[in-house]
Order: structure tokens, then C-alpha cells, then sequence
């Protein structure tokens, strides 16, 4: 059993950190979770700690991490935004060496390239959409990546097509060298997260994820 470790959960209010929040306290984890908007926020556990905030505050950052055993980051970036990929990426490998906290777990999207890699035209097709219309926020993106994989923590970086919001419980496949299927159930995406705090298969790796 690994739910004595406590879990920082980044994105909590999106749409894998809810279903991963919900399935996180449902197995008898406790989690502290950023929100910047607690005020708003209605769901009440005894497990769960609101920390309120933005992780592109490095005193956020501090406080939400200190105490957990591992970092999970569900953050996306919203249209009107400013940039936040690398900026988290930055402040959380700071407060994880500050705290001396190792296993990071993080989402991104197909578009994200890793030697290994062996996508086909479908994949390719879809990363060079995304490039060609969201070329700011997918170089942040790359530029997270190359910061977590030059650091010293032992990430893993699970690699998504299109998020299903659903209770279901599918077939879930995993590869590290394509995209599997075209969509990724909530719930098999939380389970599989989940696994990967105390799994050390994916350590240092970005797997793909789908549900069939």
C-alpha cells in the first residue's frame, strides 16, 4: 500500500486532477491540493488540504510541496493566460530539491517530442497541428520538458490524446514509442497515475497513454 504518502496535486479543478482528486481520497490518500480560488471551491474531505495560490509563486510552490512524498501536475494553459508551463516547472523542481522530494508526475499533450519516439503520420499530423496553431504555448511546453528532464527528479511525463470525462473503467494502454488510441477515460488515466507514485517502470520516461 502506498496511501501513506502524501500527495501535491497541481490542477485539481481541471479535468483529469478532478477525476485523480475524487479517486486519490476515494483509495485513503491524503492530498493537498493549489487552488486559486478556495473561495469558490465545495469539495470538503478529511483528507484533503486546500492550499491557496498560483504555482507561478515560488512560495506557493514551497508551501503546497512541503510534507508530501510525491508531486502530481495536471495544470493546462488557459487561452488568455499568461505562459505557465515552464514557470511551474521551474518553481516546482526548486521546492522538490528544497524539500528533497524526488517522483514527479506530470500531463502533457502528443505534441511533445522524446528521443525514442516512433509516432505515426496520424500522431505526427496531430503534434504539427498543434504546433502550427498554439506555437507559443507547445514551445513553453517543450521548454517545461527540457527543464524537468535536465533536473535530478525522478519524473515521469504521461503523454495524453483527447481527455474523456467518464466514471468508466476502459482498457487502457500504454506505449513509449506512440500515441495508442484516440481518447483517455478519466478514471483509467487516475488509476494510472495513481500506480506510477511508488511504480518506478516510467521513472524518467513519457509513456503514452489511451483507453480502448
Amino acid at each position: 500500500m502506498t496511501n501513506h504518502i502524501k500527495v501535491a496535486l497541481i490542477g485539481a479543478t481541471g479535468k483529469a486532477g478532478s477525476y485523480l482528486l475524487k479517486t486519490l481520497l476515494n483509495q485513503g490518500y491524503t492530498v493537498k491540493a493549489l487552488i486559486r480560488n478556495p473561495s469558490t471551491y465545495t469539495i470538503i474531505h478529511p483528507n484533503l488540504k486546500i492550499v491557496s495560490g498560483d504555482i507561478k509563486d515560488l512560495e506557493t510552490a514551497n508551501k503546497l510541496i512541503e510534507s508530501c512524498g510525491v508531486v502530481i501536475s495536471a495544470i493546462g494553459q488557459a487561452k488568455d493566460e499568461p505562459l505557465i508551463s515552464s514557470v511551474a516547472a521551474q518553481n516546482i523542481i526548486k521546492a522538490m530539491e528544497k524539500q528533497q522530494i524526488k517522483r514527479y508526475i506530470f500531463l502533457t499533450g502528443l505534441n511533445i517530442d522524446v528521443p525514442g519516439d516512433k509516432k505515426s503520420q496520424k500522431t505526427i499530423q496531430a503534434s504539427t497541428w498543434m504546433k502550427e496553431t498554439f506555437p507559443v504555448f507547445v514551445a513553453d511546453k517543450e521548454k517545461a520538458f527540457e527543464i524537468i528532464a535536465n533536473s535530478s527528479l525522478d519524473w515521469t511525463m504521461v503523454r495524453l490524446p483527447w481527455i474523456e470525462q467518464t466514471d468508466e473503467i476502459k482498457n487502457l494502454v500504454v506505449s513509449l514509442e506512440d500515441n495508442p488510441g484516440e481518447k483517455i477515460s478519466t478514471t483509467d488515466l487516475a488509476f494510472f497515475l495513481i500506480d506510477q507514485i511508488s511504480s518506478t517502470q516510467f521513472v524518467r520516461k513519457a509513456p503514452f497513454v489511451a483507453s480502448l
